[in-house]
């Protein structure tokens, strides 16, 4: 009775044992006479001895694919939030004090944070296990406050710094939104990204077709066309409306300015490179008893190392240098100022964009560009050099020369003109006439110049 007992108790034992996964250990009975008095083991019971207890495939029951993509998860949100804090110190530092004191740090968190992003946001169209709710805002954050900043400093450019700041504290605000959405709250734990936030299918046809249409045929274009959009009004506004950049071509208007003595001065906005066709039917609109006030820094004292030239512009566009056709009818007198009148800082800035221009980009006049370094505050004194004084020595002459002729053309760059055009008027010009020249078609026509002046309302500014 106590054998029977005792034989029951152990089978029950080690039954108990297998079923909740512990490994029994195998007892060889085979020299042993079974116990008639003993009932046999169900067949339950024997299969479950028998079968090998079962282990889990990975621990946590993750596999390393996901783990691997967690961590990269978390050190793209880990770097984007570094970014943010880092960029929101400084640029508030800059706007307060005028102080660069993280320039360095933010430059090398910068070029980490688009590195990563670059990399999880191509990971997205191979794998649909990445939540694309929490990381395109992280992924597309630099590409679209890109494109933000650019249209803001087209018509807000003394406001940069205030855009930039708010920038970067919207930066921050999506990284810690993000990360709250991640981790189900700011509890900055490793890993920043909750494992449960993964998918659980691996690569998809289906997943990886739509990432590709929508980025090629939505993203791209969409971008190209907000560019295009915005290099539209850049030409526009900072030209006050002289040039237009449109689809087929870049345009200038020529606009004619009338005193009540019938003293004329027509402002005509120039390119340096365009279509033949252009310069020659420009010329040919000039009258021939109008003194023509020309463009060009002169070099009396040899202190350019490089002629300034921009033949191998115009040769790489297609397109030819306007000191080549440009052959206008009338009095053609020299209106600019001579180097020696700029500062040297100044002057070294066009020798080596000179260079660039002479010897084309190579290995000496790329090192030279990376090696240059700009002097503080010098884009204020590069605009006085090359705009102010240049437009102050030009007025002086357009006042001079009215004593002697009842026609003044200025034929300048379209970067000379709006100020111009401002300070005529305040001597009481006023706008008659605006005709329109295509300076460079776009397309297989673009040499194929054909009569293009249009003639506008009188005296509206189109």
């Amino acid at each position: 009775m106590a054998s029977r007992t005792f034989h029951q108790l152990r089978r029950t034992f080690n039954s108990a044992i297998v079923r909740m996964g512990a490994k029994a250990k195998y007892v060889d009975h085979s020299d042993m006479q079974p116990d008639p008095n003993i009932p046999p083991l169900d067949n339950d019971a024997s299969l479950a001895g028998s079968a090998p207890p079962l282990l889990p495939s990975q621990p946590n029951g993750q596999p390393p694919s996901h783990r691997a993509i967690l961590i990269v998860l978390s050190i793209c949100l880990g770097v984007f939030l570094a970014d943010a804090v880092v960029s929101f110190v400084d640029d508030s530092l800059i706007l307060l004090f005028d102080l660069h004191a993280f320039a360095a740090i933010r430059g090398i968190l910068f070029f980490f944070a688009l590195l990563i992003t670059m990399v999880v946001y191509v990971m997205m169209a191979f794998t649909p296990i990445i939540p694309k709710r929490l990381f395109l805002p992280v992924t597309l954050f630099n590409l679209v406050a890109s494109l933000v900043v650019l249209l803001f400093s087209i018509y807000f450019f003394d406001r940069l710094k205030q855009i930039s700041w708010s920038i970067s504290l919207c930066q921050v605000i999506v990284g810690l939104i993000i990360l709250y959405w991640a981790q189900g709250g700011l509890k900055f734990r490793w890993p920043l990204v909750a494992k449960h936030r993964l998918g659980t299918s691996g690569f998809s046809w289906k997943n990886f077709s739509v990432f590709a249409v929508v980025n090629i045929l939505v993203l791209l274009p969409a971008v190209v066309l907000y560019l295009g959009i915005c290099s539209a009004l850049a030409v526009d506004h900072f030209s006050d409306g002289f040039l237009s950049l449109r689809p087929s071509g870049l345009t200038v208007k020529v606009r004619k300015y009338v005193r009540a003595d019938d003293k004329t001065i027509l402002l005509v906005p120039m390119s340096h490179v365009g279509d033949s066709g252009f310069y020659q039917k420009l010329s040919q609109s000039f009258p021939k008893n109008a003194i023509i006030l020309m463009e060009g820094v002169s070099d009396n004292q040899n202190l350019l190392t490089n002629k300034i030239t921009y033949k191998r512009m115009a040769n790489s566009m297609g397109l030819t240098e306007q000191v080549e056709e440009f052959r206008p009818q009338g009095q053609m007198v020299p209106a600019d100022l001579d180097v020696d009148q700029f500062t040297t800082n100044t002057i070294n800035l066009l020798n080596l964009i000179m260079l660039v221009h002479a010897k084309g980009l190579n290995d000496k006049t790329l090192l030279a560009l990376t090696e240059y370094v700009p002097p503080p505050h010098f884009e204020k004194q590069l605009f006085d050099d090359l705009l102010r004084k240049r437009n102050a020595h030009l007025l002086k002459e357009i006042s001079s020369r009215l004593l002697q002729t009842e026609n003044i053309i200025v034929p300048w760059g379209a970067a000379h003109i709006p100020e111009i055009a401002k300070e005529i008027q305040k001597e009481s010009f006023r706008l008659q006439e605006t005709q329109e020249f295509v300076a460079i078609r776009f397309g297989s026509t673009r040499n194929k110049f054909q009569g293009s002046e249009k003639q506008l309302a009188p005296g509206k500014p189109d």
